[in-house]
């Protein structure tokens, strides 16, 4: 978020300043190398960086005291008990209250909470930088709408943009900021900071929902011998619900629809106004991303000791290489705690899993060599460099011409053809 968000307003002409205190990952930047992986961020990083638009550092005075707009861009990641933790926004409110204190004559600042943060935590930001007795600030809530492996696009041409604050001033600056990313016409919203905390967390619990709610129809679509992309056509047809989030699969993942679903379930509990409904989704996700070893079972049987599969696909989903509460960690537990070996392969994960994973399982170098005496295959991440395999090289690969496919991304119609064993979501199990 923070990467993308400062490259991209430095594209649009503004003067960023990004601060980190990771200190290895602050020099890569400084020396001019992408610390993530995210389709077409590079150029825009480079160019933005030789017209000096564009500079890192981890001195937080300088450049909270050279800014007149400060996004907090911070972790918050889920506590022990569901809630978002929230010791770095509230830090670094707190460091901020400080250098302003120390240098009132600085003029007029806006600090916005670009993470995702539970409903009211901007006024504990306002109370907390108040309290070093700096008042010539507002505090706004922007919430961030950014898909991994879409992030660049997503905020050059955003679908809307949230401003939330009772500041009239905050808003006019904070909407001539972003004039330049909406000039097709796409809203900018303004609303009141609670109403902005809340639009976030709601919105990516609406789609973890769609999400789940596909996958338990897949699972039924099992039982009664229907066809869960057929049904998937029928439904997206529908302008009332439309056609993107109802692939099935093996559950979400990522940095945000695990963690901002648990926080929503939290705060609604604690407000007495629990969303019963997300506390199923939370269960039934879980839950999904076992149905593979579900279907491995069924397959080999109860005792999987001695077998060996090939994975492809590491990180939660195609185009980035994160890998937080990714499916292919819950399988690759299951399948190593059951005594198998794992050799696997992800486009751009592969550094990332090892942080992970360690030495728990071996690296392919790609999709082929992952397959090398394997006893099936199990496809974790649609990455588009799967679909099209050579399929002759991948059966004579395989000791078994078996593959278990999380993601729907052949078709069982092909496979049956091409002499496989084919199990996948919501469709017909195909066995030679």
């Amino acid at each position: 978020m923070g990467l993308v968000s400062g490259t991209c307003f430095a594209e649009m002409g503004n003067s960023v300043i990004c601060v980190d205190n990771d200190e290895i990952k602050l020099k890569k930047l400084q020396a001019g190398i992408v610390t993530i992986y995210e389709p077409g961020l590079e150029i825009l990083f480079e160019r933005n960086i030789k017209k000096n638009r564009l500079v890192f550092t981890d001195n937080l005075e300088e450049a909270v005291t050279k800014s007149e707009v400060i996004f907090f861009c911070l972790p918050t990641p889920q506590g022990e008990d569901g809630a978002a933790d929230l010791k770095y926004v509230l830090g670094v409110a707190s460091e901020v209250g400080k250098i302003l204190a120390h240098n009132p004559n600085t003029g007029y600042k806006i600090i916005v909470n670009k993470s995702t943060v539970p409903v009211g935590t901007g006024l504990l930001v306002e109370k907390e930088i108040k309290k070093y007795g700096f008042e010539n600030f507002d505090v706004v809530s922007n919430p961030e709408f950014l898909r991994e492996g879409f992030a660049v696009e997503n905020f050059m041409k955003p679908d809307r943009i949230v401003i939330g604050s009772s500041s009239s001033r905050a808003l006019e600056i904070m909407k001539q900021l972003y004039e330049p990313f909406v000039r097709q016409g796409n809203p900018i919203l303004e609303m009141d900071i609670s109403s902005a905390e809340v639009t976030k967390y709601a919105s990516n619990s609406y789609l973890a929902m769609r999400i789940t709610f596909m996958n338990e129809l897949a699972n039924f679509c099992e039982k009664v011998g229907a066809d869960i992309d057929l049904v998937r056509k029928g439904m997206g047809t529908d302008t009332r619900i439309g056609k993107r989030f109802l692939f099935a699969g093996i559950g979400y993942g990522g940095s945000c629809f695990p963690k901002d679903v648990k926080a929503l379930i939290k705060t609604s509990k604690e407000k007495g106004s629990e969303i019963r409904l997300l506390t199923l989704v939370d269960e039934i996700n879980s839950r999904q991303k076992l149905i593979l070893i579900d279907k491995i079972h069924s397959h080999f049987g109860d005792d999987l000791k001695g077998l060996h599969f090939a994975i492809w696909g590491l990180s939660f989903k195609p185009n980035t290489d994160d890998m937080r509460e990714a499916p292919s960690l819950v399988i690759i537990k299951e399948l190593f705690e059951s005594g198998c070996s794992i050799r696997a392969y992800d486009p751009a994960a592969m550094e990332t899993a090892r942080s992970f994973l360690g030495n728990k399982i071996e690296y392919a170098e790609n999709e082929y060599e992952a397959l090398k005496n394997a006893d099936a295959l199990v496809i974790v991440t649609e990455w588009n460099e799967f679909r099209n395999p050579d399929f002759e090289k991948l059966k004579m690969l395989l000791k078994n011409p078996t593959v278990f496919d999380g993601r729907n991304i052949f078709s069982p119609e092909d496979m049956k053809k091409l002499g496989f064993n084919y199990y996948s979501i919501g469709r017909k199990t195909v066995l030679q």
